[in-house]
């Protein structure tokens, strides 16, 4: 899912520390996560999703 999150965080032109402020997590996390060495709480992934303007399933099933 991290690869997920870093690709459409790409595609939509966030920086990592724009879409981390923007959800309120850390810079650290959210590189974490995009490492894929932490997974997120439904609550955090879903303001990604938000923010990103995405629906959660896309940042969770890989066939979408």
């Amino acid at each position: 899912m991290g690869r997920r999150v870093r690709a459409f965080r790409k595609l939509k032109g966030y920086t990592q520390q724009e879409l981390a402020d923007s959800v309120g997590i850390s810079l650290a996390v959210l590189g974490a996560v995009e490492r894929g060495n932490r997974r997120l709480e439904d609550q955090i992934l879903n303001k990604i999703a938000d923010v990103l303007g995405i629906a959660v399933d896309e940042l969770a099933n890989p066939s979408t």
